[in-house]
């Protein structure tokens, strides 16, 4: 039974309370929307869920373990770990297994109520501390993590990404953080998928460090970017590591592109020259895209650029183990009439063409639609139009 259609049940649970029903409602309500997303918690008997919004706003398993993965390999297990924006603890739950002992910091009275009883059922090494971060760490000790996801919020309710932005301000808190970390320690920041990378490692690198801090060196930033069906979820910063930056998308994880930011600046890549007709056309998957691999991906995979601001590739030869999209260009077009004969859809996408999806698509007088693909972008520095297949 849907959500909405249960709740009109009122009259078959009158030995509830109101409190109890929308108590009772919140946990259906719950234990649906994230069925798919969290299936650890949903598996575990009593488990509480929050409100709607917290449900929707908190990591997935999928995300959540990677952090849990990449964390594994930095940090002693028998260190400590403090999750200083807590909310309704995904990632907290996932992390602590890399812990003994994992402090869980959060300012919601309420949503410190049920982790409470969530962690009670795991008998988990997780102690819940019901204050905002920057309370927290006027009496904390040190740890081996520190990780931190600022609201992106404002006060009116709105997006924000800047770092300055966010609640709380990471880079004022950044050199209390660092007070409070073991001289081996490490620490995480989940961020924006919106964020300006490199304005953020530029400025997170740039925070005063006293000089009586076992720091006297500015920090270096690892770059995760964490995509899944081709769709950026999280940007997640590392602090004390080489400056790598890692794409990955979670739906092919043997596909993760790593490189570093010189490597990119170094590479270079040829415009194509050869028949498009018959060609392969690349496009990397959005993790990639978002970290700024234009130059080196061409470079790894042996690819031609089709234009300088266009990221779209082509080859000659089929790579299949390629991160991304791949198509084969059957047919160029200059406009309708050069479609096949009784074509009336396609899937229609334009990357650094002067016409949007909707407008191409009523240029051409297509519907959404079918197996072939319609392809606006710019090579050479001129508008072109592919038509391509699925490989």
């Amino acid at each position: 039974m849907q959500i909405p259609d249960l709740a009109l049940q009122r009259s078959k649970y009158k030995h509830l309370t109101d409190e109890e029903w929308r108590w009772f409602l919140q946990q259906e309500e719950g234990r649906w929307r994230t069925a798919d997303k969290l299936p650890a918690f949903a598996a575990i008997p009593d488990w509480w869920y929050p409100v709607r919004m917290s449900c929707e706003q908190c990591s997935s398993e999928l995300t959540a373990r990677y952090k849990a993965q990449i964390v594994h390999r930095e940090c002693p297990s028998d260190g400590k770990c403090a999750d200083l924006t807590a909310g309704y603890g995904v990632d907290t739950y996932f992390l602590s297994a890399c812990f003994a002992h994992t402090d869980y910091v959060e300012q919601n009275a309420e949503l410190c109520r049920i982790a409470e009883h969530n962690w009670s059922l795991q008998h988990s090494a997780i102690c819940v501390h019901n204050a905002t971060a920057e309370a927290f760490l006027q009496t904390a000790g040190t740890y081996h993590l520190i990780y931190l996801d600022p609201a992106r919020r404002d006060s009116h309710g709105g997006k924000v990404f800047r770092l300055q932005d966010c609640t709380p301000d990471v880079i004022e808190l950044l050199p209390t953080l660092l007070q409070h970390l073991a001289p081996d320690g490490r620490i995480l920041l989940k961020l924006s998928p919106m964020l300006d990378i490199t304005q953020a490692v530029r400025e997170l690198s740039s925070v005063y460090i006293h000089p009586s801090s076992i720091r006297h060196s500015p920090l270096q930033w690892d770059t995760h970017i964490v995509a899944v069906k081709n769709e950026v979820k999280e940007v997640l910063l590392l602090s004390g590591g080489s400056g790598i930056i890692a794409a990955t998308d979670l739906s092919h994880p043997e596909q993760a592109f790593t490189f570093t930011r010189e490597e990119e600046l170094e590479a270079s890549s040829l415009p194509f020259q050869g028949e498009l007709e018959g060609a392969y056309l690349f496009e990397p998957n959005a993790a990639i895209l978002k970290a700024g691999a234009y130059k080196l991906i061409a470079t790894r995979f042996g690819l031609k650029k089709l234009d300088t601001n266009t990221h779209l590739y082509a080859s000659d030869r089929l790579i299949p183990d390629f991160p991304g999209r791949i198509w084969q260009i059957t047919q160029t077009l200059k406009d309708r009439k050069d479609l096949p004969a009784g074509m009336e859809q396609a899937n229609i996408i334009c990357r650094n063409y002067p016409l949007t999806p909707d407008q191409l698509k009523k240029k051409l007088h297509l519907r959404d639609g079918g197996t072939s693909y319609v392809i606006g972008c710019r090579i050479a520095g001129h508008p072109t139009l592919l038509l391509a297949e699925r490989v």
